[in-house]
């Protein structure tokens, strides 16, 4: 942890990325230069053009020294990958991936908290009532690249994609999960996502550890679900939910439904962390690159500012996270000074205005 009452100094990696992400990062990057200096925190930001427009310049998403590059850094910032004319794929594999890899990024937190003044998409929900964080496996599993292709153009195609799940992946996620629960203190509660009915190798290792983590954990309670009732429950019962840990596709589905279940894709942040601190942790939006919005100045930059909060409080930097989710509860008053996807009349670059002035 570092003392607030002495100057400390990060390095910052940014990236904007492709979309809505420069301009989503930009007013993130205004709420980060005010609260540094309200704080006496000082940042060195350095600024990476890597995305879709590096891709279509050098045929690769980053150089080839990239990761070698990031890993003088304290933390990666990032804004969104995607362009329309690449497969997702390649912009996937291209950056992030590797990243959350070669750093041992192995969890990915995402919370999902209704907020006040905010209308979830289900009925009779009010502030409070939705408070879930997803930890996700964020490393192995179902998005390990392994596989090949076979007979490529020929009727007899052939596509193997293989999972892998591993006893030390599981174990330490699932530890993270457990160590969150109780750090929280809200409902002690853990649930953990399978699909072992029908995955008879990988989902019952990890049902094996996840009932071996928890006996180290008595104060905390368990329960284990199926993918599909749990994407169910999501929708029926959020507010039963505390701590979820899942699996890199688990999580990846069940995260988009509480994003969206909690008002917006745009409110949504997430951290893509090492929690040995041995590489950098990298903090970006839920959200995509939204091409459709790009340029339009309508992108809602608060999931972009909300990782940046979740970045300071990684860095132990607890009082200027909490400034920046006291701003955005002021905002929150003012129903039409949000951006258009929650129903408001803001900006992008006016909601960033409007945090910075509450700080």
């Amino acid at each position: 942890m570092h003392s607030n009452s002495v100057s400390s100094k990060y390095k910052i990696a940014v990236i904007p990325g492709d979309g809505i992400g420069p301009e989503v990062v930009a007013e993130g990057l205004k709420v980060l230069d005010t609260v540094s200096h309200k704080r006496d925190i000082a940042f060195d930001l350095q600024e990476f053009d890597w995305g879709s427009e590096y891709f279509f310049k050098f045929d690769r998403m980053m150089p080839v020294d990239a990761i070698q590059t990031l890993s003088k850094f304290d933390s990666i910032f990032l804004g969104a990958v995607g362009h329309p004319e690449l497969q997702d794929h390649l912009t996937l594999n291209g950056l992030l991936l590797p990243i959350r890899r070669n750093f041992d990024q192995y969890v990915c937190e995402r919370p999902s908290f209704l907020y006040p003044g905010i209308i979830s998409p289900l009925s009779g929900k009010n502030s409070g009532d939705i408070d879930i964080v997803v930890v996700r496996e964020n490393t192995e599993g179902e998005y390990a690249d392994i596989g090949g292709m076979q007979y490529e153009g020929f009727p007899d195609q052939v596509a193997i994609q293989t999972s892998v799940f591993t006893k030390k992946g599981c174990e330490r996620v699932i530890s993270y999960a457990f160590e969150l629960a109780r750090e929280r203190s809200k409902k002690r509660l853990v649930t953990s996502i399978t699909k072992s009915n029908a995955q008879g190798y990988g989902m019952v290792l990890w049902d094996n550890v996840f009932a071996d983590v928890s006996r180290l954990y008595p104060d905390i309670q368990t329960e284990s679900l199926l993918i599909d009732a749990a994407c169910m429950d999501f929708i029926r019962r959020p507010e039963d939910f505390d701590i979820v840990v899942a699996s890199n596709l688990f999580g990846d589905i069940l995260t988009d439904i509480g994003a969206i279940i909690t008002g917006s894709m745009g409110l949504a942040p997430s951290g893509n962390i090492n929690p040995t601190r041995k590489f950098p942790s990298m903090f970006e939006p839920v959200h995509g690159s939204a091409p459709d919005i790009s340029g339009k100045g309508i992108s809602n930059p608060l999931a972009s500012i909300l990782s940046l909060e979740m970045m300071l409080d990684h860095l132990g930097e607890q009082d200027a996270a909490k400034d920046i989710q006291k701003a955005l509860l002021k905002l929150l008053e003012y129903p039409d000074k949000l951006t258009p996807d929650l129903g408001g009349k803001y900006s992008t670059s006016q909601v960033g205005d409007f945090i910075v002035s509450s700080l």
